[in-house]
């Protein structure tokens, strides 16, 4: 598996009441905010990221999303693929400030705001706080005020869980509402090939089409001993997933513990140069996505998994925050060099940030009235 599942099964709700739970997600968020702002990049192929030869894709617009460009994927690539690609380079104070007002609309309707990223959230909309009457019209009335106040799209999902409501905010992209109701996500997710399930991964996919596992329904079908055989500690998350089942909570003042990533590679990698040039790769993806959760911290982590499968972490805590790029490549190489050379190959890769400080969530308290609170339909 490339990514990881939700883990935060701590936060169980024990309760049999339905939530309504909205995923709001930005389409195409970095590349859009570039379009709008500069008329001549409308209807034209755009990457947010650098044009070097080091150089990652944040952001892809729809326009280049047709040739195969997508984020994080190298700049020389994605310019390969699409050769009238324009790079832009990022502006993230912009792209922070437009998420402020995305989340100040959210507020209006809702102070139960689980920020994910700058461009995507979930929000519990199950007390009807502003009396709308029900979670859909919430969600058009959110994408209709982000339109107004942005000039941007989002598209939505509703549902009665985070898992349903996430995949269904990808259904309909760009610009879409999808809504899965109470009864409908077991059928729903049914359907879908496994490769959209959050946390299986392009490697997890074969892993699973090996074992004749291709949609959710193949998935349903086989028990929590066989996935914890196969897939281990991935297994529970699975075998909720492919029933529609999800009992985590939306929450507002949930702490930011790190930020990262990781990338399995198509081949083994063994040689220090290769494994030098791969991190550099990960360096600017997951630096990226610390200037894009506007998150400090102190301890940068280095994960290493070989050919057997053995995990090998190495950490540096530093005095204070990284607070740029360098810093956070110096750190993360001289993990890497600290242990070279490897007895085996790596087959994936990983960093992250951790020991975060100033990461602001939304307030609990923020935002809604009280009036015409009751319990909301889809």
């Amino acid at each position: 598996m490339s990514a990881a599942p939700p883990t935060d099964l701590d936060d169980e709700e024990t309760g049999t009441g339905l939530r309504k739970v909205i995923h709001i997600d930005m389409d195409a968020f970095f590349a859009s905010v570039e379009q709008r702002d500069d008329p001549a990049l409308r209807g034209k192929p755009v990457a947010v990221g650098g044009s070097s030869a080091r150089g990652v894709v944040a952001a892809a617009s729809y326009e280049a999303r047709v040739f195969g460009v997508r984020s994080a994927m190298p700049s020389v690539r994605a310019a390969r693929l699409c050769p009238d690609l324009i790079f832009c380079p990022p502006r993230f104070e912009v792209y922070k400030a437009v998420s402020r007002q995305i989340r100040a609309i959210f507020l209006h309707f809702t102070p139960h705001v689980e920020p994910l990223s700058l461009d995507e959230a979930y929000l519990d909309v199950t007390d009807d706080l502003r009396g709308i009457g029900s979670a859909t019209r919430i969600a058009e009335l959110i994408r209709a005020r982000i339109k107004a106040e942005t000039g941007l799209t989002a598209s939505a999902g509703v549902s009665y869980n985070k898992f349903l409501a996430k995949i269904a905010s990808d259904q309909n992209k760009p610009d879409g509402l999808c809504v899965i109701r109470p009864g409908e996500g077991a059928a729903f997710v049914a359907t879908l090939p496994v490769k959209r399930f959050h946390g299986v991964g392009p490697r997890g996919a074969e892993k699973m089409a090996a074992l004749g596992i291709e949609t959710g329904a193949d998935l349903a079908r086989h028990d929590l001993a066989f996935l914890r055989q196969h897939f281990g500690s991935q297994a529970d998350y699975l075998y909720r997933a492919a029933r529609g089942i999800d009992l985590r909570r939306v929450r507002a003042d949930r702490p930011r513990k790190s930020v990262g990533g990781e990338r399995t590679f198509e081949r083994d990698i063994g040689s220090g140069p290769a494994l030098r040039e791969a991190l550099e790769r990960i360096i600017a993806i997951v630096w990226e996505r610390i200037e894009r959760s506007g998150a400090k911290g102190r301890t940068v982590t280095l994960k290493l998994k070989d050919t057997d499968f053995r995990t090998i972490t190495r950490a540096k805590s530093l005095p204070g925050p990284v607070t740029d790029e360098r810093q956070f490549a110096e750190a993360a190489r001289a993990l890497l060099d600290g242990l070279l050379p490897l007895e085996q190959p790596v087959r994936l890769m990983g960093l992250t940030l951790s020991a975060l400080e100033g990461e602001s969530s939304a307030s609990a308290s923020a935002g809604a009235d009280e009036a015409g609170q009751g319990s909301l339909p889809f």
